[in-house]
């Protein structure tokens, strides 16, 4: 790394949607550690390259060909060479991404570990959580016309646009699809954060008489939402078409009975098979893992086809309901700590590892000074890892200090959470670890600095379970 200070990125995945990442070892030495870096992070696809604002030319943008032209509270934008859309989601492909850096310690950096989301050829995996803020989408080219003529005129004379059928089809028709993106059945938070963004972008669509401006906008979409459901069921989409009445059991061919659709925010609870696989298709490749599971060093092959095979292994659990050990006969290379995480990712949207140590690392400095203002037998079992915590400035071992603390101050055994090793390879960590439901592992190498590993290691059934139902 070029610089030991860390970096945080400010990173603007679209209008009104920023995110924060940071580099704990500063900027990478070279272009391609930095671009895998960024591929990896917000899982981006294809190839692309970066360009830096220069404040010598005015802040314009220049190719970046090293990374020694980036500093510190720098930018960085994204260029896609690619027309297939990027990772981070579907209306961005000829959109870029600024990433500003800022110095900062303690914020956690994503795994080097490249995680498929799923099978390339899968066009209906979302990629995305529901966003903070509601993107609205371009409308038609004479719509974006009207709207904007209208906006100019309700600046000048508060005076609200006439809308006509077509227009007021054409906005419902793409904010659906563009809430479809997100979310097959939305809440009704999520049809008020639509309604709101769209009056906020187009404020000459505000409602006279609506006590915020946008109530019968919420309204529209909902009802709109509701037959666009039912086109894209027509059409065959499998998210839809797993509640219609004919895929249902004859006990339960009831309109309301039994309804499945995500209840724990999964962005791809029920995704449609990749182009050109079947059932049978699908069945060969699990079989073959089934080999493949048991030859050493095979993990890439292993990830490619359990990637290949997220939405055969999504349906199984969603229509037959298997009983943990079932699946794990079915799908043993589904119960590893990296298919775990990934599995997640492709799941819900939200790398796991990753997302659990960022926000450790974002809370840290608050729980420590919880921890530290609590006194009596809870302040001297603490004492020497917080002492620890004073003298280190690597990311991890701070981490393991927090964790520590942490679980002592709410009165656990932190040795029944934290396992430490000295010189311990992987497999016997493994094996010691068969029958912890759940563990953070900790292996030091003597006459190194102690540095900490920390891993979750969800061995235990029932969490998986949460995660899969």
């Amino acid at each position: 790394m070029a610089g030991s200070t860390p970096a945080r990125l400010k990173v603007i995945l679209g209008e009104n949607n920023i995110e924060k990442l940071t580099l704990p070892n500063g900027i990478p030495e070279s272009l391609e550690d930095l671009l895998s870096t960024i591929k990896t992070t917000f899982g981006l696809k294809g190839n692309f390259r970066l360009q830096y604002m220069d404040q010598d030319f005015g802040n314009d943008f220049f190719n970046l060909n090293s990374t020694t032209e980036l500093r510190n509270l720098g930018t960085i934008k994204v260029i896609h060479q690619q027309t297939n859309p990027p990772l981070i989601s579907a209306d961005q492909s000829t959109s870029s991404l600024s990433l500003s850096f800022e110095s900062d310690d303690g914020i956690s950096v994503a795994s080097n570990d490249t995680i498929i989301l799923s099978s390339p050829e899968s066009m209906s995996s979302r990629t995305q959580q529901w966003p903070e803020d509601f993107a609205i989408p371009q409308f038609s080219y004479d719509t974006e016309l009207q709207l904007e003529r209208g906006n100019t005129e309700y600046c000048v004379s508060q005076k609200m646009l006439t809308l006509s059928a077509r227009m007021l089809s054409d906005i419902l028709k793409r904010v659906a699809e563009e809430i479809y993106r997100y979310k097959a059945y939305p809440e009704d938070a999520h049809f008020c954060a639509a309604a709101e963004a769209l009056i906020k972008k187009h404020p000459c669509l505000k409602e006279p008489g609506s006590f915020n401006g946008c109530y019968g906008w919420k309204q529209r979409l909902k009802y709109k939402m509701a037959n666009y459901r039912t086109q894209l069921k027509l059409q065959g989409c499998p998210e839809l078409c797993v509640n219609s009445l004919k895929s249902k059991a004859t006990t339960d061919a009831f309109p309301a009975k039994k309804l499945k659709k995500p209840k724990r925010s999964e962005a791809n609870f029920y995704p449609s098979f990749p182009t050109g696989e079947t059932l049978d298709s699908m069945e060969k490749v699990r079989l073959e893992l089934l080999t493949e599971i048991g030859i050493r060093d095979n993990e890439r092959v292993i990830a490619d086809k359990m990637a290949n095979t997220f939405a055969y292994r999504r349906h199984e659990v969603v229509n037959q309901e298997p009983s943990i050990q079932e699946l794990k006969d079915r799908w043993p290379a589904l119960f590893t700590q990296k298919e775990i995480n990934t599995e997640f990712q492709r799941l819900m949207a939200v790398p796991l590892e990753w997302k659990f140590m960022a926000q450790l690392d974002m809370h840290s400095s608050q729980l420590i000074k919880v921890i530290r203002a609590k006194g009596g037998a809870t302040r001297q079992k603490v004492a020497n890892i917080m002492d620890t915590l004073d003298q280190t400035v690597d990311i991890n071992h701070r981490r393991e200090c927090v964790l520590k603390a942490l679980t002592i101050f709410l009165g656990e055994d932190a040795d029944g959470l934290i396992k430490e090793y000295l010189d311990c390879g992987a497999d016997d960590v493994q094996r010691d670890l068969e029958e912890v439901t759940m563990a953070v592992y900790v292996i030091r190498k003597e006459g190194r600095d102690c540095r900490s590993h920390l891993k979750t290691l969800a061995l235990s059934l029932r969490v998986w379970k949460c995660c899969m139902n």
